[in-house]
């Protein structure tokens, strides 16, 4: 490709858009011609981070969340970014069944699972600032010879 392509979707922090941010980002990768594992893995990662942002960011309020993608060759890069109270350790919620609401029964696994699914992840947050997510895929079938 050689060339760097860019995305920008801005939700609301509310439930339903986090289908819409997954599948967005989805068909934007999809000019990559990932497997179909390589978009699920996609589409499971952004649904973590997505997620994490509706639900951890704005307390009991609606805010809003930043969801931008590039391409770089064969390098997708996604970042999910909210406004909302950010993260105090982020050390500390990146460890695996770490939630700060375990009263919503949540598994503490967001940044577990973004980690498994992408081959890189970056977490930026201070409180009161919000948190920037970044993660990185490169999209190995790419280099797959395609036979006719």
């Amino acid at each position: 490709m050689g060339t760097s392509t860019f995305m920008k979707l801005e939700i609301e922090s509310l439930s339903e858009n986090e289908s819409f941010a997954r599948v967005v980002v989805a068909a934007f990768a999809a000019r990559l011609d990932p497997t179909l594992e390589e978009i699920s893995d996609i589409k499971t990662a952004v649904s973590e981070a997505v997620t994490n942002a509706i639900i951890h960011a704005y307390e009991d309020r609606v805010g809003l969340i930043s969801v931008r993608a590039y391409i770089d060759g064969n390098v997708l890069t996604v970042e999910v970014e909210d406004w909302g109270v950010g993260i105090e350790d982020v050390e500390k919620a990146r460890q695996p069944l770490y939630t700060s609401k375990p009263e919503l029964e949540r598994s503490g696994m967001g940044f577990t699972i973004m980690e498994n699914f992408m081959d890189k992840l970056t977490v930026r947050s201070a409180p009161g600032q919000g948190t920037l997510v970044t993660m990185v895929k490169e999209i190995r079938s790419k280099s797959r010879v395609k036979e006719y």
